[in-house]
């Protein structure tokens, strides 16, 4: 029997928390979203694991070193992958891999679509400092609305390190819930007539201009916003691959075995950075608010910028478009397509949407690099 107490004792039955019980709960839930739901599965399961990981008392897995105690797992990879930003820029190369900027580059104005996006991005950002955030919390917090994972982690490290876990995991929960989310909105500001308007195919993009874009564009951006430069150089170099036709490995790695590999840890990861104490607060409730405001505003921004296109072309610009702005992609792209189908069965929007969902790729990047100029220490 003592020996039963003592095994006891040593256990961590009798150090859980309330608070920890909780957060191990929201983490299987999340993983409930990922398997049940279909939830942006790639995401949501490791992110859910990582919480529970996390919330395991005297596991250790994310404990600091200390005497001869070597610190836990999740410890280094946040040093190793996250606080050097290393992990969000490699899977931004992933992204570049696996992207066709095609529809961009056939239709230059969909950019426009875009940026206006990421009006919700703001709208949150002056939401947040109403309710007592300072500016780099604030700008970490608008940044969801651009609905890009990757570059809300990005921003979070560089501005506001301890709101990580409730922006990564809002930023990356409204990314998944995109079909859920945008169709009401975009139903809201559109008319049936302009929800059912059939678009011109596209003009054919020749090899040179795919492979000239990503050079162009690096070079351009980089110039204007140095602090963006890692972000977009990572994302174009993963696109160079998939464009240049001649380094078929280069790419099949970047777009798979390497994106996967990353995407394990860096979600696993930032789940683990969901601990009670840290999450458990009303700010993190007025993250996950403020992150879906920030959502609603982005795509409601681009289905008005595209109702503006839809008068000023007399009717030949469908607005469902413009919510592929944020840069769920090409999830938002998807969206747009099947909302216009319901309306018009015989409409395919998908690559006239993906114009603006890959501008948005770069619009919230670029939202980011300013921010992070004009805050960051």
């Amino acid at each position: 029997m003592g020996s039963l107490g003592s095994l006891l004792s040593m256990s961590g039955v009798l150090s859980l928390t309330w608070g920890e019980l909780i957060m191990i709960g929201v983490g299987a839930f999340l993983i409930y979203l990922a398997i049940a739901k279909k939830f942006e599965p790639l995401l949501l399961m490791p992110i859910g694991f990582g919480c529970i990981l996390a919330n395991l008392p005297l596991a250790g897995l994310i404990s600091e070193p200390h005497g001869i105690h070597p610190g836990g797992l999740f410890y280094y990879l946040y040093k190793a992958g996250i606080e050097t930003e290393i992990f969000p820029l490699l899977i931004f190369m992933g992204i570049g891999a696996m992207t066709d900027f095609g529809p961009l580059i056939a239709n230059p104005w969909t950019i426009l679509l875009g940026a206006a996006a990421q009006i919700g991005v703001f709208i949150a950002l002056i939401i947040a400092l109403l309710l007592g955030f300072n500016m780099m919390e604030a700008a970490s917090i608008g940044i969801i609305g651009g609905a890009d994972g990757p570059t809300s982690i990005y921003t979070a490290v560089k501005l506001a390190p301890h709101l990580l876990g409730p922006i990564a995991v809002a930023a990356y929960t409204y990314m998944s819930l995109v079909p859920l989310i945008q169709p009401p909105i975009m139903r809201l500001f559109t008319t049936k007539k302009e929800r059912t308007v059939v678009m011109e195919q596209l003009r054919p993009v020749s090899k040179t201009e795919k492979i000239l874009f990503p050079i162009v564009v690096t070079i351009v951006i980089s110039l204007l916003f140095p602090a963006v430069a890692p972000i977009i150089g990572m994302l174009m170099l993963g696109n160079l691959f998939r464009e240049s036709g001649v380094v078929e490995r280069l790419k099949n790695t970047a777009a798979n075995e390497l994106i996967n590999i990353v995407t394990i840890f860096l979600a696993t990861t930032v789940g683990s950075t969901m601990t009670a104490e840290r999450f458990l607060t009303a700010k993190t409730i007025g993250i996950i608010v403020l992150g879906l405001v920030a959502f609603i505003g982005g795509t409601a921004g681009g289905v008005l910028l595209g109702k503006v296109f839809y008068w000023v072309t007399g009717g030949k610009v469908n607005p469902l478009i413009g919510s592929a702005g944020v840069s769920a992609v090409p999830m938002a792209a998807r969206v747009s397509q099947r909302v216009g189908q319901e309306e018009n069965p015989g409409n395919f929007l998908l690559m006239h949407a993906m114009g603006p969902n890959v501008a948005g790729v770069i619009g919230t990047a670029v939202v980011a690099g300013v921010m992070i100029t004009l805050l960051g220490h």
